[in-house]
This record gives C-alpha cells, sequence and structure tokens, in this order.
C-alpha cells in the first residue's frame, strides 16, 4: 500500500508539472518581414499581404486559433523567435542545417528555386560562376540566397543589403550588375512597372545543403506541439484545396515544389 501510495503520488506531482508547463495555443503570434513581395509586404495603409500571410492565415484557421501578426526585420528574425517576441516565423525562412541549430521547423510549405537578374542592356549570358567573374552581385544579407553566391559563385563582387527593396535600386541604377533571390520574388517584381529595368537571366540548381529543403516554419526547440499542430494544418489545407486556392492567387504553377 505504501508503495502504491507513493507511485500515486508522483503521478501526481508529474501531472502537476506538466500541467504547468502546458502552453494554451488558442492564441499564436507570427512573425513576418513584411518586406518580401508576393510572400510577404505591407501597403500603404500598413496592412500585411501576400502568399505566406494568405498560409499563415489558412493554417490558423484549420488549427481554430487566432492570429496575431508581428512584423520584425529579417536579421533578427530568429534571435526574435528566441526571445519569445512570437511563436512562429511565416517569411518564407529556408529549412536549412544551420538554423535547425537553433530553431526547429514544421514541414516545408513551399519550395521555389533561386534565379539571377539583370539589366535589360546586361551583356551577361550565364549563371555560372565563371559568367559572373567579376560582377556586381547583390543579394538580400543573412539569406540562403546571398549564402549561395558565397559558395557557389565566389568570383562574384558580392553585395549584401538588408531587404530585397535596395538590392532593387541599385540594379535599376546600374550601382550592381546583377541580383540573386528566388525566382518567384524576381519574376514577381520584374512584372511591375518598377521591374521593367530588367530581366531575368536564369534559374539556378538548388544546392540541398545551402538552399535547404523549402521554406518551413520555424518554431522555438520546445514547442513541440506547436510544431505538431502546424505540420497537421499544412496536410489539411493541401488536402482540402484551401493551398491551391492561396496558391493559384499568386502562381501560375505549383509553387509547393516536388
Amino acid at each position: 500500500m505504501r508503495v502504491l501510495r507513493m507511485a500515486a503520488a508522483a503521478v501526481a506531482v508529474l501531472a502537476a508539472v506538466s500541467g504547468a508547463e502546458a502552453k494554451d495555443w488558442s492564441k499564436v503570434r507570427i512573425g513576418t518581414e513584411g518586406a518580401y513581395p508576393p510572400f510577404n509586404s505591407l501597403t500603404a495603409d500598413g496592412q500585411l499581404i501576400g502568399f505566406d500571410i494568405d498560409i499563415a492565415k489558412a493554417l490558423c484557421e484549420e488549427m481554430k486559433v487566432e492570429c496575431e501578426f508581428v512584423t520584425q526585420d529579417w536579421d533578427g528574425m530568429i534571435p526574435a523567435l528566441q526571445a519569445g517576441k512570437f511563436d512562429a516565423v511565416i517569411a518564407s525562412m529556408s529549412i536549412t542545417e544551420e538554423r535547425k541549430e537553433k530553431v526547429d521547423f514544421t514541414n516545408k510549405y513551399y519550395n521555389t528555386p533561386p534565379a539571377i537578374a539583370v539589366p535589360k542592356d546586361s551583356a551577361l549570358t550565364g549563371t555560372s560562376d565563371e559568367d559572373l567573374k567579376g560582377v556586381a552581385l547583390g543579394a538580400q544579407s543573412s539569406t540562403t540566397h546571398s549564402n549561395y553566391a558565397e559558395e557557389k559563385l565566389p568570383s562574384a563582387d558580392l553585395k549584401l543589403y538588408p531587404t530585397p527593396d535596395e538590392y532593387k535600386l541599385d540594379v535599376a541604377s546600374g550601382r550592381v550588375d546583377a541580383v540573386i533571390d528566388d525566382v518567384v520574388v524576381l519574376s514577381d517584381w520584374l512584372a511591375t512597372d518598377d521591374g521593367a529595368c530588367c530581366k531575368l537571366l536564369g534559374t539556378l540548381t538548388p544546392d540541398p545543403v545551402i538552399n535547404g529543403e523549402g521554406a518551413g516554419i520555424a518554431i522555438r526547440k520546445d514547442d513541440g506541439e506547436l510544431k505538431e499542430m502546424f505540420n497537421k494544418a499544412i496536410e489539411g489545407i493541401l488536402a482540402n484545396g484551401k493551398y491551391k486556392e492561396i496558391n493559384d492567387k499568386y502562381f501560375t504553377f505549383d509553387v509547393y515544389g516536388g
């Protein structure tokens, strides 16, 4: 009897501890950048729009939780997540081994290759390291695309920028010769008046180590329950047609990828 009472007491303590550590996920704060169209951007009146935002809202609806969005500069995104400023990052963050040392990730929610854009009158004809030797190449800092340029295109003269807006201005004005980013981001920009200066030079073969496994939702390592909630929700919107509805709003092809 004494052993049974002690066992029962131990179970009660464990239950109390588990209850104290359990988190209420009825409301989830989502960090995003707001400066990476067509995935996430801010309207003139400060409203967040884009593929990431619509996917986030669909996932929260699927999970039956309230969403609250928090904008954050890209360079500070992971530190802000770790510090508890928000609970998840939905901002086109590629799943890489380096990032997985700091945070956890859900399964991917899209996967597209990197590409290079140049002015329409550029003499460049290829995207290899030899083709880009000595070329001033712009990229957003702390991204898989800047990492790709550093590793795969070392002959280029890499120029780093805090957001894509800055490198777009510089390639349009001739301060850099080419820029590297996601093919969708570049294609979306090239279709606007601001992007009329330039053209797509070509796509690049993704490196699985550098470019990762696609874009996923970053979660703190101790929030496994939230990760599983998001993974089930991703499966849910893929199955019920909501993902395709959002995909077709922004793209003419399947952005989910192979």
